[in-house]
């Protein structure tokens, strides 16, 4: 389990190399919502979402050469990421993605941020097996998307900007894929701010894995599913959520829908499905905050066509 020491070094050794995106707060008649919500707005990143900060720190932890190769998998965000990374530090990056959940829109991020980009027909399994085949070859550097001490670790550092910019939250919001995200939030917060997963039906990995009470394996779908469409929840950030999450909801695709136009409307800001997920907890009801209890929602990401929800 990753501490906060390591999210403190993670921060100084990635601090030269991304943004420190800013909070806003919103009254709650700008989202329909009778109190007030505090958002951290990720989707400001380089590449437009929190998956920069863990790509650097497991790139800048690594021995590079002229001739490495930086081997991703990813969805879109965490390619981007990767490939940006790669790109300002000098080496080669190439980024498998499960065409099950391609979107277009993020692999043109990915190749436009200077990775070579391969689509593996089939599940994200399939995917995996390409990524894990090829990260086994002499001279490749590989960044696991959300299970890996190093990718927790930058992620943490988000929370670490929440900690300092709105220090009077209880309660945050976080979408949950693979766990990585919210793996470093928790090791940050620990038990200092409720932290709550969000996730759609169709990508629900961890709520149903709570329920079984062990591991379970889904086959992601829907519309956060490019974002959110990890098969199982990581190991490491399960670490975290069992000894520290404050609680986990679901929402359905409409609701994610209707978080985003909310958004739109109230604040004129747009995120991408897996970011208004995490804010969809709030405005369908599925989570109902306690009199008094201040809330934030971490906007994880903006890659999405900028009408995705209309």
């Amino acid at each position: 389990m990753i501490s906060r020491a390591d999210i403190e070094a993670a921060h100084a050794r990635i601090a030269p190399h991304i943004r420190r995106t800013p909070v806003q707060s919103l009254e709650g008649a700008a989202l329909g919502l009778p109190y007030p919500v505090t958002l951290k707005l990720e989707h400001l990143q380089a590449t437009g979402s929190f998956k920069l900060r863990g790509a650097f720190n497991n790139l800048l932890s690594a021995d590079l050469t002229p001739e490495t190769e930086v081997v991703a998998i990813s969805g879109g965000n965490h390619g981007a990421a990767v490939a940006l990374a790669a790109s300002r530090l000098g080496v080669r990056s190439t980024v498998f993605v499960p065409g099950a959940i391609a979107v277009e829109v993020k692999l043109a991020r990915i190749r436009a941020f200077g990775a070579t980009v391969e689509v593996v027909e089939g599940s994200v399994d399939d995917a995996f097996t390409a990524f894990e085949a090829r990260a086994s070859d002499p001279g490749t550097v590989q960044a696991h998307p959300y299970d890996s001490e190093l990718t927790l670790q930058g992620q943490g550092t988000v929370a670490r900007e929440i900690a300092e910019q709105a220090p009077g939250i209880d309660t945050l919001m976080v979408s949950v894929g693979g766990g990585g995200l919210i793996g470093g939030v928790l090791s940050w917060f620990q038990d200092r701010v409720k932290v709550v997963a969000v996730e759609t039906t169709g990508t629900s990995g961890l709520a149903q894995s709570l329920a079984a009470g062990h591991s379970v394996t889904i086959s992601p779908s829907g519309i956060s599913a490019s974002g959110l469409g990890a098969a199982t929840i990581g190991a490491l950030p399960m670490q975290a959520i069992n000894r520290w999450l404050g609680g986990s909801v679901v929402v359905s695709d409409e609701d994610t829908k209707a978080a985003q136009r909310r958004l739109w409307d109230g604040a004129r800001l747009i995120g991408e499905p897996g970011a208004a997920t995490a804010l969809a907890a709030l405005t369908s009801g599925a989570y109902v905050p306690e009199k008094d209890e201040r809330v934030g929602v971490l906007i994880c990401g903006g890659n999405a066509s900028p009408d995705w929800f209309l």
